[in-house]
């Protein structure tokens, strides 16, 4: 499924959708805002640079950052799931890790962790190694991103 055509169901669903970004610092809503009629399922998204972000913006327990760190399954979990209940849509989506090109918290450049709340409850994390450049991290934890909403629809449709 393209970025179009997870826009297009998520249209076609009527259901809303958020993300909190950190090192994808909004790439993944300005992808998916370029879907025509978007708005219809798009409040809004937050951009989590820095920890004291997630705490602030989408409820991130600050112990949870100091215990697992921003690079973590938790983290991402907890940012999906907070920036859902944040705008009370039916999706979160969450993005953390290393751009690069330095090493954060002993994780090499290129470790993302991307984060899926649904409509169904379940909130999942998944753990990507990428290569390239800072842009081709970022770029590549957007298409990730788009493919992990693919799978989860794809499962809510059967």
């Amino acid at each position: 499924m393209t970025n179009e055509e997870v826009g297009r169901a998520l249209i076609a669903r009527g259901e809303t959708i958020t993300s909190a970004e950190s090192l994808t610092a909004g790439m993944f809503v300005s992808t998916l805002a370029g879907v025509s009629g978007i708005s219809a399922v798009l409040p809004g998204a937050f951009v989590t640079y820095a920890a004291a972000a997630k705490t602030q913006l989408v409820g991130v327990p600050a112990d949870m950052i100091a215990t697992y760190g921003v690079v973590s399954a938790e983290v991402a979990k907890a940012m999906a799931t907070g920036a859902k209940a944040t705008l009370q849509t039916a999706w979160g989506i969450s993005f953390t890790g290393v751009a690069g090109p330095d090493a954060l918290e002993g994780h090499p450049a290129g470790t993302v962790f991307i984060g899926v709340a649904a409509p169904d409850g379940s909130v999942v994390a998944t753990e990507h190694h990428f290569t390239g450049d800072r842009q081709a991290v970022r770029e590549a934890s957007v298409a990730a991103g788009f493919a992990a909403i693919a799978t989860k629809l794809a499962e809510l449709a059967k």
